[in-house]
């Protein structure tokens, strides 16, 4: 039961929730992080990494680049992925986009954030700039990601269920906090930057399934790199900007418990539960499709062998994915439909499985109209049971407890080398792929990590 927002207040330090964040970060040291915690931050950079550069191609991002490149400054920074290079703000909203729009990224799963678009866009960008080390930039994101996640579980699930996309909401935190931690800001000056960040909350769930979505990240790095380069010249602002009357808490959410952002920092990490996509689409539907591949697996399945495909599914796969007729790849991505559909014919959900071509293939058509789907309210939300019916009266079942990917059962570090691979070689070539590829795993050894950006651009167009 949710405390009243009295009493939630009450349960914070005097100083307030802004402030007693702001001290935690500009006082933590790389040492601070447990080994486990600074490997998994590598882990959500490698996966992240591997989503900008193999996302940098598509029409989203050419079209950002084509309004926003006349009116760019300075080429400062890499747009990953290609062989051009902007000004370090139009980076973070560029690299931030290319990073979401295939909705493979990763996934805190108490909050449905993806938490590394919209810090590590922000800090890749800034680290060129400025020259940042690499175990420095893997601290940063430790942090970045820490604070947003944080921030998203006091608010979560209200704020979502109103209709804010909390990753750009909560991730412009993570961005002006891992920033503001590079520019070394003061205590005074964190606090204004996520001052400054509570004034830019960026992103509305009824842009799903469109190019709208990848903005929201995008933006949030953008967003959250300003909110930390004002603060550096002193730009002020509230020093309540998240827990205030009219701070970014009470305004965005029904409810809210503000212990869950300052309890046990430095003691429990939330970075921990941030968990990587082995399917190009809405985290939600991932059951699914783990079953139906499971099941096309056991009885080499063929579609033409199939009467009818019956889902029980978590309230919020209908809910955010129950699109019956996509019409475009980005509309299947939130499509439970479409996703059981090509699962079953192709044995994959990859990027491939979700391009306009696919949504729109009549063999994929055909199926997807002969699958069905139900709420089960008892089911967690990683979560699915799948009947298929064949012609013959046989009857496949399948029960999904945990999806592959899901914290319970994480992908391998072999199975993120295979996703990593899957998507830069088309981008960069098998071999320079599998350098940066090293590279990434070897972060914390970079000296420079505009070294490791250059690396993005070779080959590129």
């Amino acid at each position: 039961m949710s405390l009243p927002d009295s009493q939630q207040a009450s349960n914070t330090s005097d100083e307030g929730v802004t402030r007693a964040l702001a001290r935690y970060l500009v006082t933590s040291r790389p040492g601070d992080l447990p080994e486990n915690v600074r490997a998994h931050g590598i882990c959500s950079f490698v996966n992240w990494l591997g989503c900008a550069v193999g996302g940098s191609r598509h029409p989203a991002v050419d079209i950002a680049y084509a309004a926003l490149s006349p009116f760019a400054g300075a080429e400062q920074a890499a747009l990953l992925g290609r062989n051009t290079r902007t000004d370090i703000i139009t980076a973070a909203l560029l690299n931030g986009i290319a990073s979401h729009v295939f909705d493979f990224d990763d996934t805190h799963l108490k909050t449905v954030i993806h938490p590394a678009g919209p810090v590590a866009s922000a800090i890749m960008a800034l680290s060129e700039f400025r020259g940042i080390s690499g175990a420095d930039f893997i601290h940063a994101l430790v942090l970045g990601i820490e604070t947003e996640c944080r921030i998203g579980n006091a608010v979560y699930p209200d704020h979502y269920d109103i209709g804010w996309h909390i990753t750009g909401t909560a991730g412009v935190f993570g961005a002006a906090a891992a920033v503001g931690k590079l520019l070394a800001l003061d205590e005074q000056q964190m606090v204004w930057a996520l001052g400054l960040a509570a004034s830019q909350p960026v992103g509305l769930r009824e842009m799903f399934g469109t190019m709208t979505k990848s903005f929201h990240p995008g933006r949030a790095a953008q967003n959250g790199l300003t909110a930390a380069l004002l603060a550096a010249k002193g730009y002020t602002s509230s020093e309540q900007g998240i827990e205030a009357k009219r701070g970014w808490a009470n305004v965005t959410s029904t409810h809210r418990n503000l212990a869950e952002i300052t309890g046990g920092l430095g003691e429990r990490h939330e970075s921990l539960l941030n968990t990587f996509k082995p399917f190009a689409c809405g985290i939600v539907i991932h059951p699914v499709i783990d079953g139906c591949i499971q099941l096309r697996s056991e009885y080499a399945l063929q579609a033409d062998e199939i009467d009818s495909i019956e889902l029980r599914v978590h309230p919020l796969v209908l809910e955010l994915t129950g699109k019956r007729t996509p019409k475009t790849g980005l509309d299947g991505k939130f499509s439970v439909y479409h996703s059981a559909a090509v699962a079953v014919i192709q044995g994959r959900a990859g990027e491939a499985q979700y391009s306009d071509a696919s949504v729109r293939d009549e063999h994929t058509i055909g199926l997807r109209d002969r699958v069905n789907a139900v709420i089960d309210p008892s089911l967690d939300s990683d979560a699915a049971h799948i009947v298929i019916r064949l012609h013959n009266g046989q009857r496949l079942e399948k029960h999904v407890d945990h999806a592959i990917g899901s914290a319970a059962k994480p992908m391998t570090r072999q199975d993120l080398n295979t996703k990593f691979t899957d998507l830069v070689a088309p981008i960069l070539g098998q071999d320079r792929a599998a350098i940066l590829l090293r590279a990434c795993w070897d972060v914390e050894s970079c000296r420079n990590m505009a070294e490791l950006s250059a690396m993005t651009q070779e080959g590129g167009r």
